[in-house]
């Protein structure tokens, strides 16, 4: 393989992470569904797609091997529908090159993928503990989170905060920063959360590619700042109806 098609896999690697940890909710089936991907692609023949959208046509073809039928309906979405959601929005794929991956025409896929955004307005919704230390983006975030239809059970700015409000409210879902400045740190306060009351979490950060490493324990839902209305009512629609944490 050239060293550039390699370089760009490797650039590209992080990203398949978040989409298939996204697809199966799991860092560890995630991560196994990216190696067997890239072992795939890497053997198989060459094609047009870039190194990214490869691994993305790869991971959601071995997704969808373990599917009776990628069109059935799971959840209020097919399988089809989280893929284009996932691969829009949270991936930032355009509808044109995320049609062919999950297997359809685009005219299908434009259908299917506006069916998808009307059901995301009518999920259940949940509690939400946010875990943020800029009070802006905290207002932001909590604006989108009401907008999505859930409620806000707490605002925590420190790690001791988020601790003392989980231990609280015990939310159904954390929206939590990585680098919390002086307070401490996002990982951490969802780490001590875990330990006493189960909630997907989803990390947000600037910087996605830092906890997509393959080498510690990471997330498996990550949102890029600045992100969409429509990336956060997507990944905590995942989040809650198909996800889990930390592995």
């Amino acid at each position: 393989m050239a060293t550039t098609r390699r370089d760009d896999l490797i650039r590209a690697l992080p990203y398949a992470r978040r989409y298939a940890r996204a697809l199966t909710g799991s860092q560890p089936r995630g991560d196994l569904l990216v190696a067997e991907s890239l072992r795939e692609l890497v053997a198989g023949p060459a094609d047009d797609l870039t190194a990214r959208h490869g691994l993305y046509n790869w991971v959601t073809r071995r997704f969808n091997v373990g599917l009776v039928d990628p069109g059935e309906v799971d959840g209020g979405l097919t399988a089809q529908q989280r893929q284009l959601l996932l691969l829009t929005a949270l991936e930032e794929v355009p509808i044109e090159d995320a049609a062919p991956i999950v297997a359809l025409e685009l005219a299908e896929a434009n259908a299917q993928l506006a069916g998808a955004r009307d059901r995301l307005r009518q999920a259940a919704a949940t509690d939400v503990l946010i875990i943020e230390d800029e009070p802006i983006i905290a207002m932001d975030i909590e604006e989108l989170v009401l907008g999505c239809g859930h409620r806000v059970v707490g605002v925590a700015a420190t790690e001791a905060d988020a601790v003392r409000i989980a231990q609280k409210t015990r939310p159904g879902l954390i929206l939590a920063d990585i680098n919390l400045g002086i307070g401490g740190d996002g990982t951490s306060a969802v780490s001590r959360i875990l330990k006493h009351h189960y909630a997907p979490v989803i990390f947000v950060t600037a910087y996605p590619e830092r906890l997509l490493t393959g080498e510690t324990v990471e997330p498996a839902f990550v949102i890029t700042k600045p992100f969409e209305p429509l990336t956060l009512a997507i990944a905590t629609y995942q989040a809650v109806t198909g996800g889990v944490t930390l592995d």
